[in-house]
């Protein structure tokens, strides 16, 4: 199997660690949306990107091409379609993200995590799959992510998912009330790349820049979760019954795409929803209080939830493609 992402992003390290994975690293370029003076300088990138994933596609000579979206995927999905290779991309959010729509025209399928997503997609490529949920994140053993952490069995645990660049302001706001949030809970704090604080050095409140193999037993010893609403997160979060505030990139930062996720997620009862432009001191406390204190109910309503795992389903359609 052969993976192809930037050439400094954080899953250069995640997936150069997996066994049998080859990986590639390509120039890439953000799709911005916003004004910004690298919006000069990028496309020169996206084009050299282009330039190296195809000449690694046509050394390769793969089968299919398999794109989860993101900007990194443009360079990969046109090289591949200038070596005729069959492409499926999965979008995971409610609206397709600015990479998705530009790789549209050359993909041959787009596997789709809401069902309402066909109206914005070609519906002859549209396919309505569902979550996709990592099998090994069911598989958590709490016992063994509290040794580690050293923590209390009797005090609830709080993650904060805050690793991507899009989550500073959640990172800063956890660090300013630490001392109060640490009286009711014990935190573990995954901040991103280059973000942990070692001045932070308090009982009860565990940082990584990330998790992989532990992330399972971390989940596995969660109660509340704070985090962006990101698909792909929210459904795993869903899948395991993890109660939530999502606190969705602000339409400022972003397309909106994961504040309709995180109210499509408040609407069924999964989750409260604090959109950014109402973040204070205040809300937020009140926000954490109120997950907490309504968790048992989130649960009982992920229990009725139909959140099928469909790995199995995406994996037949590759190989399909693949023939």
């Amino acid at each position: 199997m052969h993976y192809i992402g930037s050439e400094e992003g954080i899953e250069k390290q995640m997936i150069s660690a997996i066994d049998g994975v080859h990986y590639y690293g390509i120039a890439t370029g953000k799709l911005r949306r916003y004004f910004d003076l690298q919006n000069i300088k990028d496309p020169f990138k996206v084009l050299k990107g282009i330039f190296q994933a195809s000449k690694i596609i046509r050394r390769l000579k793969p089968n299919v091409i398999f794109s989860k979206g993101g900007f990194v995927s443009v360079p990969v999905v046109l090289g591949g379609w200038m070596n005729r290779v069959p492409i499926l991309i999965h979008e995971s959010d409610y609206t397709p993200g600015l990479a998705n729509k530009i790789a549209l025209p050359f993909v041959s399928k787009v596997l789709l995590t809401f069902p309402e997503t066909k109206q914005f997609v070609n519906e002859k490529k549209a396919q309505y799959i569902g979550s996709v949920v990592r099998e090994e994140l069911k598989q958590g053993n709490a016992h063994k992510a509290q040794e580690k952490l050293g923590f209390s069995p009797t005090k609830p645990v709080l993650l904060v998912m805050g690793g991507s660049l899009g989550a500073r302001k959640i990172n800063e706001t956890v660090r300013s009330h630490l001392e109060t949030l640490l009286e009711r809970f014990q935190i573990v704090h995954l901040c991103g790349k280059g973000s942990v604080d070692p001045s932070l050095n308090m009982k009860g409140y565990a940082q990584f820049e990330f998790l992989q193999e532990e992330l399972a037993d971390v989940l596995a010893l969660t109660d509340v979760v704070i985090s962006r609403a990101g698909s792909n997160s929210i459904f795993e979060f869903l899948a395991l019954k993890k109660p939530m505030l999502l606190i969705p990139l602000s339409r400022k930062a972003s397309r909106g795409d994961q504040i309709l996720n995180a109210k499509s997620f408040a609407k069924s009862g999964y989750c409260h929803m604090l959109e950014e432009e109402d973040l204070t001191d205040e809300t937020f406390l009140k926000a954490v209080e109120a997950v907490y204190r309504d968790s048992e109910t989130f649960i009982q309503t992920m229990k009725k939830a139909q959140v099928e795992n469909t790995t199995a389903e995406v994996l037949d359609i590759i190989k399909q493609t693949a023939k």
